[in-house]
């Protein structure tokens, strides 16, 4: 697994590639968000793990920038943005895992973990979802309704996908926002609802049920 270190704090940068070097990973380091896009868009790369504060760029727009090329590189934040608004923006834009600085060298290493096997389950499990007349292509990142096809942003894919692994069952807000969002439950957050509007505007409103007090269903036949 090649991992690409985005990072220009000299300090930091050695400590995670000494590290992830000494787990057996390769690793190469880039400290701009140009060399991240350009070696970012190789297909040699597995994972980035992006700073946020590059000299040349916001990193979230190196994120943003992945993703409108359509690719699907995995995305490991590691910032020093903290706040709920922060990660939720990032996560929203496509990043795959969120971890603040200061960090401790064992976490981001099970989270990098956690990225491989996400990606070998992907892997094995990718084809195609089938739920009604909405078919989901894992692979290659397509939605269509009937002989319609749509444009999904990067959250609103993975919450259709939750969905429809699940279909006819009942998901409940915290349960949505842990598996999509990687985030805990905060009460005062509506942004599985926002989505769920997102989706309804797009597939239809009749294809997900909200079940007052609880979540929200899929339904499979409409």
């Amino acid at each position: 697994m090649k991992i690409l270190v985005v990072e220009d704090e000299a300090r930091i940068a050695s400590f995670v590639v000494r590290g992830l070097r000494a787990e057996g990973y390769a690793v190469e380091h880039v400290e701009t968000g140009e060399e991240a896009l350009r070696r970012g868009r190789a297909d040699d790369v597995d994972l980035m793990i992006l700073d946020l504060g590059l000299p040349d760029m916001d990193g979230l727009d190196v994120l943003r920038r992945l993703r409108t090329d359509g690719s699907h590189l995995q995305v490991l934040v590691l910032t020093a943005r903290g706040g709920v608004s922060d990660r939720v923006e990032g996560l929203d834009m496509g990043a795959d895992d969120y971890l603040t600085k200061p960090f401790a060298f064992d976490e981001l290493l099970a989270r990098v973990r956690a990225r491989v096997r996400d990606r070998g389950t992907d892997e094995a499990g990718a084809g195609i979802l089938e739920v009604g007349d909405v078919t989901l292509d894992v692979a290659r990142r397509r939605v269509r309704v009937g002989e319609v096809e749509h444009d999904l942003t990067a959250r609103e894919f993975a919450l259709l996908q939750a969905f429809m692994r699940r279909p006819d069952q009942v998901l409940s807000r915290e349960r949505i926002l842990s598996q999509v969002w990687e985030l805990d439950w905060d009460p005062g957050s509506n942004v599985v609802d926002v989505y769920v509007r997102y989706l309804r505007r797009k597939l239809g409103d009749e294809r997900i049920e909200t079940v007052r007090g609880v979540g929200y269903r899929f339904i499979a036949q409409v």
